[in-house]
């Protein structure tokens, strides 16, 4: 029997890394943050000096990269044995993760890797196209999203937290630029099917939208079990 995944999918800023770690934590599923894999690359590639419009180079470093997950007290990403969680959310990595995410060989990668992780575990995994590409067998598939004046304010007060200071118009404007180039990418693009069940979390709480989800879950294990 397959293990249990929830594919938690939407647009930056939609509190899909919070709320898919609470959910995890409640439920003792493993937590898997695929854009935090994307954002490793980058960082790689910028630390190697390789240009984005370097493919080959771009997915020959790929098979040669370690990436491991740690979940403990701290969510940590590990790259080749170093962590590198502070540095993988700077403006730069964000900024440029794209590049990595449009070649398809990379994707592809990346796909096997975080579908090994369904062999041993139950699964929460959110992104772009974990509902779509990486579990389109999931047995609940999310689609969190919020306005786009909320999603630049919560960009805002995470970058002030990390001692960053930007404009929030300037924020709002490369959100939309962001969710314009996820939405129209030829590999992967975000789309919400019918398959999905969506969640504006504008107005919602953290707690809110974990609760949602938790009794979606429960409501899906109890019917299976009747």
């Amino acid at each position: 029997m397959k293990k249990f995944v929830i594919a938690i999918d939407g647009p930056a800023g939609a509190g899909k890394s919070t709320v898919s770690r609470i959910v995890a934590k409640r439920l003792n599923f493993l937590y898997v943050d695929t854009g935090a894999m994307y954002r490793v690359l980058t960082l790689k590639a910028i630390k190697q000096n390789i240009k984005w419009e370097e493919r080959e180079k771009l997915i020959e470093m790929t098979k040669n990269t370690k990436i491991d997950l740690e979940d403990n007290e701290e969510y940590k990403v590990i790259l080749d044995g170093k962590d590198v969680s502070d540095e993988i959310r700077k403006e730069e990595i964000s900024k440029n993760s794209g590049y990595i995410a449009s070649i398809l060989e990379i994707r592809e990668i990346l796909w096997e890797i975080q579908r090994s992780f369904r062999e041993k575990y139950d699964i929460v995994m959110e992104g772009r196209d974990i509902g779509t590409k990486v579990f389109p067998d999931a047995q609940i598939k999310i689609f969190l999203d919020a306005s786009i004046e909320e999603r630049a304010k919560r960009r805002y007060l995470q970058l002030k937290e990390m001692g960053m200071e930007e404009d929030i118009e300037k924020i709002k404007k490369e959100i939309i630029e962001r969710d314009k180039k996820d939405k129209n990418r030829k590999i992967a693009p975000l789309i919400k099917s019918d398959d999905y069940y969506y969640i504006d979390t504008t107005n919602l709480t953290i707690e809110q939208v974990v609760e949602k989800i938790i009794y979606l879950y429960r409501k899906i294990i109890g019917e299976e079990k009747n």
